[in-house]
C-alpha cells in the first residue's frame, strides 16, 4: 500500500494566513525551525497507478501538483484519482471539491450520509457541483463492514463513527450523530497490512481503539498539544475537545494512547493546528514526541505499506 500525505496541517494550514503566534510568526521571520503546512489530506494506493484522494482540501490543486503520480495522461484531460473519500464534511476537508469541478465525468464520492446531508443544506456543495462535473454519490457504512471503490485495485476499506464534532455550518453542530466524522481502516488485500486514519478524534472509543491496536500504522489527529491551547492564546474561547479533538498531552491524552499500541505499530500525526508547539522542531514538544517513538506528518511524507 502506498500512502502519500498531500497536507498535514488543520484548518487554515501553516503559516496560517492571519496568525500571528509565535510558530506563525517564527515561520515568517525564520526564528523558528518549522515547515509550512498546507490543509489536511492524503492519497492512498494499492498499485501506485490508480488513487483514492482522502478529503479534498483548499490546497488541492498546489498539493496535486506537487504529486507527478496523480498525473495520469492516458488522454487528454485525465487524472490518477479514481475516488474521493471525505472523513468529514468540514470546510477544510471539502472546499477542495470545488476546484476539480473540470472533472469529465462525475466524481465517485463516498461519505456517510450525515456528510451528504450537510453538504448538500448547510454547505449546498452537491447542488452547487450539479452544475459542473456532477457528484456519484457512495453511502459509507460505519458499522464497519468492509466495502471497495471500484477501479480501486487490492485495498479493501472500512470505517467506524467518531465522537467529534460537526462543521460551525451544521445545523448539528454541538449535537453530532454518528457519521458526522469517521475513521477509516485500509487495508492492503495482498499483504493484509493496514492503515488507521483519523484526522479528527475527540474520544477514544473501544472500537476506535480496537481498530488502531489491529493497524500497522495510525495516522491520527494531531491538532492540539493541550486541551486549551486555544483559550490560552486567546485565540478561541474552546477546548480542543469542544472542537472534536483529542489533545496530545495530559491524562488520556493521544500521546498516552499510542504509547498502549503494540511495538511494531508506526505512529503518525496529523492535521497539526498551527498553535501547536511540536511543529517547532527544535521544542520539548517535539522531542518529547520523538522520544515516545511518535512521527509528525509533513507535506510529501510517504508511508509504505
Amino acid at each position: 500500500m502506498h500512502i502519500r500525505i498531500l497536507g498535514s496541517g488543520a484548518g487554515g494550514g501553516f503559516p496560517q494566513w492571519n496568525c500571528n503566534c509565535r510558530n506563525c510568526a517564527g515561520l515568517r521571520d525564520g526564528t523558528v525551525r518549522a515547515t509550512a503546512r498546507t490543509q489536511s489530506s492524503i492519497a492512498v494506493s494499492g498499485d501506485g497507478e490508480r488513487w483514492v484522494l482522502f478529503n479534498a482540501s483548499p490546497d488541492v490543486l498546489a498539493q496535486l501538483r506537487s504529486f507527478p503520480a496523480l498525473h495520469s495522461a492516458r488522454e487528454l484531460r485525465d487524472t490518477a484519482i479514481e475516488a474521493i473519500v471525505l472523513i468529514d464534511g468540514q470546510i477544510d476537508h471539502t472546499t477542495g471539491l470545488y476546484m476539480l469541478r473540470e472533472h469529465r465525468k462525475p466524481w465517485p464520492l463516498w461519505c456517510t450520509a450525515p456528510v451528504k446531508e450537510d453538504l448538500s443544506a448547510g454547505n449546498p456543495l452537491f447542488g452547487l457541483l450539479a452544475h459542473y462535473c456532477k457528484l456519484d454519490w457512495n453511502e459509507v457504512p460505519t458499522d464497519a463492514s468492509a466495502f471497495e471503490i471500484a477501479r480501486v485495485r487490492g485495498l479493501a476499506f472500512s470505517a467506524l463513527p467518531l465522537i467529534s464534532n460537526a462543521p460551525p455550518y451544521s445545523p448539528h453542530r454541538d449535537h453530532p450523530r454518528a457519521g458526522d466524522n469517521i475513521g477509516v481502516t485500509v487495508t492492503d488485500g495482498a499483504s493484509g497490512r493496514k492503515l488507521f486514519y483519523a484526522p479528527g478524534l475527540g474520544e477514544m472509543e473501544p472500537a476506535v481503539w480496537a481498530a488502531m491496536q489491529a493497524a500497522d500504522c495510525v495516522l491520527v489527529d494531531g491538532t492540539f498539544w493541550t486541551d486549551d491551547e486555544m483559550i490560552a492564546l486567546g485565540a478561541s474561547p474552546k477546548r480542543a475537545v469542544q472542537m472534536g479533538h483529542l489533545a496530545q498531552s495530559g491524562p488520556g491524552g493521544m500521546i498516552e494512547w499510542l504509547d498502549r499500541l503494540p511495538a511494531g505499530t508506526r505512529k503518525v500525526l496529523i492535521h497539526i493546528n498551527n498553535t501547536n508547539p511540536i511543529l517547532d522542531e527544535d521544542s520539548a514538544e517535539r522531542a518529547l514526541l520523538t522520544a515516545h517513538g511518535i512521527e509528525v506528518a509533513h507535506d510529501g511524507m510517504e508511508i509504505a505499506l
